[in-house]
């Protein structure tokens, strides 16, 4: 049987080893990102929220520029160009970062959660443990993130979050004009979260992509605003409700009465060699 001197020596072992652990959880030394964050400015989003979407002069190499011009043209005839989130596939980093839809920071010591209103752009976690870079052998549209705090102004707490997100699948473009990234998916996204001084309730994103789509890293700045109130969250589910099908490399539009319905003039139908064909 132990002794008693042993069990309370052990217990005090374990009182200590929990107000060490406590005191590694100081949510103090974390900044107040507490409640909802949207979008500062009007408009869909978009990458650059300085600039109109479809003039966001993105350095795209001229491949890129080709594909961008030929996706806004089908857009124009009626089409998706290059945009696929009418599909309800994830929108993916870095657009999901744009506002796109409500948005909820959840801080621990060892890993950052962000939460979206919209349930089908999915959970972004940047891990904050000191862990190394993982072989992916499954990327995601979101994409793997490894971030850092640090206290740039040396008060004792932590008020900037350095973000490096990689490992990424695709298609992915930077909003819904269908500004494509590269299809290797080999992108690296950088970001910069803090407060801003001068308003507490803005939330700095200073964001950098690195894309072989592109001839420079390009870096913008997005402003996100504490949304005031009570904290409420909707489910809000793309394939819910969603009248458009995507059939092949064409896209239709499901009509009230649930006939297939063009998208863009004098569109073909899809194939339909696998059903039989009525004579008539």
């Amino acid at each position: 049987m132990l002794g008693r001197g042993f069990i309370a020596g052990g217990a005090m072992v374990a009182l200590a080893m929990s107000v060490v652990g406590a005191q590694a959880h100081d949510e103090s030394k974390y900044p107040d990102w507490s409640g909802q964050w949207l979008r500062n400015y009007g408009g869909l989003p978009r990458y650059d929220p300085s600039k109109p979407l479809r003039k966001q002069e993105a350095p795209l190499k001229p491949e890129y520029q080709v594909r961008f011009e030929a996706s806004m043209a089908d857009q124009d005839a009626g089409g998706h160009g290059l945009d696929t989130a009418y599909t309800c596939l994830p929108q993916g980093m870095p657009r999901m970062m744009s506002g796109v839809s409500r948005m909820e920071f959840l801080i621990s010591p060892g890993t950052t959660h962000i939460l979206f209103d919209e349930i089908w752009l999915g959970a972004r976690r940047i891990y904050t443990d000191g862990r190394p870079w993982p072989k992916i052998d499954d990327p995601t549209f979101v994409g793997y993130s490894i971030g850092k705090w640090l206290d740039t102004d040396g008060d004792g707490k932590f008020d900037t979050l350095e973000v490096e997100t990689r490992d990424f699948k695709g298609p992915r473009v930077y909003d819904d004009s269908g500004l494509p990234l590269h299809r290797d998916n080999q992108s690296v996204i950088k970001e910069r979260l803090s407060l801003d001084k001068a308003n507490r309730n803005v939330l700095l994103n200073e964001i950098t992509t690195y894309d072989h789509a592109l001839t420079r890293p390009w870096t913008v700045t997005k402003h996100y605003q504490r949304i005031p109130g009570k904290v409420e969250f909707h489910e809000d589910l793309c394939s819910e409700d969603n009248r458009h099908v995507y059939i092949g490399k064409e896209g239709y539009f499901l009509s009230g009465d649930g006939y297939l319905m063009p998208t863009k003039k004098d569109q073909a139908p899809p194939d339909l060699r696998y059903f039989q064909q009525t004579k008539k």
